[in-house]
């Protein structure tokens, strides 16, 4: 994607436009009556959406649609920043700031006194390191202290094990955790065939957890995976109703032994194309 020059414009033009687009959609008097009503719980769901929608365009590699999508993520801190601003709380400039000091103080190397001349993974033990003494200002004294509650579920799991994994809470490699893995298959079986509803979803949960941390373990991101994944059953279910569509027929007018040949097709012309 080649930038256009026409696009060129002033970061703090543009930023202080949107602090004050913000403003006036949430004025009480003149303002939208939707942005009026929102409140953080409310537009935290939005929020988390933007995040995805920006981490989509970037896996399908979608470069003219970022700069659109990364501008829907940034209206979500612009929107929870007016709001608290009218709740006398903080602002967007505290944000910013709040931001900035933390890149500075966790990056001692480029702006402190200490040298650059370390390795990537040194530097990333050195900024846990910095991380845990900020927890440690805040009187969080557990390990898995500060893992936030709103992260999805797979993404918190893999934040837990490293937090886990750092005092030495940790399978020795991925082989333990195969192994382990066919030990909560068992006993998911076991409460699908003897236990009820509770204990079966019980099960499943400790089956995805250990899945979690095999993907760490293999330094594989378990989002970035299933995404993927879902995005190849995607593709290749779009294939069968294609198929099906040159006969005039959809899925629910076909059976399962043929859409599973259609599926094997569509794989097979993907290896295909792929060499």
């Amino acid at each position: 994607m080649t930038r256009p020059e026409a696009k060129s414009r002033d970061p703090q033009a543009e930023i202080a436009r949107l602090i004050q687009i913000m403003a006036q959609l949430r004025d009480p008097k003149t303002g939208c009556p939707w942005d009026i009503e929102q409140d953080f719980a409310s537009i935290a769901p939005y929020t988390i959406e933007e995040a995805h929608e920006v981490a989509d365009a970037i896996d399908r590699k979608a470069w003219d649609e970022l700069p659109a999508e990364l501008g829907d993520l940034l209206l979500q801190v612009v929107f929870h920043a007016q709001m608290a601003d009218e709740a006398g709380m903080f602002d967007f400039a505290d944000c910013a700031a709040a931001i900035s000091d933390k890149l500075v103080f966790r990056h001692p190397h480029v702006f402190g006194d200490e040298s650059r001349d370390k390795s990537a993974a040194q530097q990333v033990k050195d900024w846990e390191a910095i991380k845990a003494a900020e927890r440690a200002g805040k009187a969080e004294r557990g390990t898995l202290d500060g893992v936030a509650q709103g992260l999805p579920a797979l993404t918190r799991a893999i934040k837990l094990q490293n937090r886990a994994a750092r005092v030495g809470f940790d399978w020795p490699g991925a082989g333990d955790v195969l192994d382990k893995i066919t030990e909560e298959t068992a006993e998911l079986v076991e409460a699908r065939d003897h236990l009820g509803a509770e204990a079966l979803e019980e099960e499943f949960g400790d089956l995805l957890f250990v899945m979690a941390n095999l993907a760490r373990h293999l330094e594989i991101d378990p989002e970035q995976a299933l995404r993927r994944a879902n995005a190849k059953f995607t593709r290749r279910f779009e294939a069968i109703e294609t198929a099906l569509a040159a006969e005039g027929r959809r899925p629910e007018d076909s059976d399962l032994a043929e859409m599973d040949r259609l599926w094997d097709q569509a794989k097979a012309m993907e290896k295909s194309a792929t060499g």
